[in-house]
């Protein structure tokens, strides 16, 4: 719990003996702090988490940053008590404000946003010290979290040193769980909250394959379904699955339970496109399976065809409609080629279709 007290005069013995936490403790603490709340490994916000971390320091010309910005540091010291207006939250309003701005400037609002929260960050740390600090200046209030002034922070203490090593820990889980959406994904992931699992497909979908692990049942019949499917794609929260047997879309084939993702081996997924021009199918979508040996490859969009009557839509039980034909119009959503080249192979077709190419699972 955070305890104010109000303190008459700077130049007092516990002040005096009163250091600022090591520079390096700001950085790892600020790191962490980014890399966790804003679910992020890249290195600009975290190098920007880094040097708010050290600016509430810039009131002192003996601090790291204090010497590398001299002449402001200087001006600051004559002017201001340490650890007051540039450890104040009036410095960090202001630092977001600027931020803000700069980010709106340069097309992303939110990045630059990761310099106030390495000031607050280490401006709120160093309240954990025996000094602790003017978080509300201009109110001549000192702000510490520990009410004994035994057990506060010093500077290359014991204390400080078991801090410096959990912010170590925990930038370090910060930047391995970023790289799977951060913590809030992480979280939902293991509650099998869909929009974590939508969130983790849409981030790995286009290098890795990506699994569901689905607990369930058929809509048909209610029978267990269960199991770990590939997903092909996803229509808002809802997903399109496969086993390699067929297709199937949760909400409609499967009503889930839960479901989770995991990000599974490398595979290139590319997205393109065919153009039919009133000609015989079979020959592109030949040349299209021979350009890419071994890979899976779906279909989707619409073609007109000269016999609809002729193209054979099994139907298959908990099986996702992946072709339809309504007049003379076939309709595909995720259809494999190879289905398709038997279904067309006698057709002209007019239309333009989507392919979904996945190499390498």
């Amino acid at each position: 719990m955070t305890i104010l007290r109000v303190m008459p005069g700077i130049l007092t013995p516990l002040f005096v003996s009163s250091l600022p936490m090591m520079a390096i403790t700001h950085a790892c603490i600020a790191l962490a702090g980014t890399s966790l709340l804003f679910s992020t490994a890249d290195p600009l916000p975290l190098a920007l988490a880094v040097v708010g971390s050290q600016l509430p320091d810039l009131d002192t010309t003996t601090s790291v940053i204090g010497q590398v910005a001299f002449p402001v540091s200087s001006w600051i010291e004559d002017r201001y008590p340490h650890r007051t207006i540039t450890h104040s939250l009036v410095a960090t309003v202001v630092l977001a404000a600027l931020s803000f701005l700069g980010g709106m400037v340069l097309g992303d609002k939110w990045m630059l946003m990761a310099l106030p929260l390495g000031h607050l960050l280490s401006s709120f740390s160093d309240t954990f010290t025996r000094q602790g600090v003017q978080l509300f200046w201009p109110e001549p209030v000192w702000a510490v979290s520990v009410s004994n002034p035994n057990r506060r922070l010093r500077t290359g203490g014991t204390g400080e040193y078991w801090v410096l090593a959990a912010a170590v820990a925990l930038f370090i889980l910060g930047y391995n769980l970023a790289g799977g959406g951060g913590v809030t994904v992480a979280v939902g992931e293991t509650l099998g909250l869909r929009d974590s699992a939508v969130q983790t497909y849409n981030q790995n979908a286009a290098t890795n394959v990506v699994y569901a692990k689905v607990i369930g049942v058929w809509a048909s019949d209610r029978t267990r379904a269960d199991g770990q499917y590939t997903i092909l794609g996803n229509n808002g929260s809802e997903f399109l699955l496969t086993d390699g047997a067929g297709v199937y879309k949760t909400g409609q084939q499967i009503i889930v339970e839960k479901l989770t993702t995991e990000v599974g081996p490398a595979a290139a997924t590319t997205i393109t496109t065919l153009n039919f021009s009133d000609e015989p199918a079979l020959p592109k979508l030949q040349e299209l399976q021979a350009a890419y040996p071994g890979a899976k490859i779906y279909l989707g969009g619409t073609l007109a065809v000269d016999f609809p009557e002729e193209v054979v839509v099994p139907i298959q039980p908990n099986r996702y409609g992946t072709i339809s034909v309504v007049g003379e119009t076939v309709t595909l959503d995720h259809h494999p080629l190879a289905e398709a080249m038997l279904q067309l192979r006698d057709q002209y077709v007019v239309g333009i279709i989507q392919v979904k190419v996945i190499v390498g699972n």
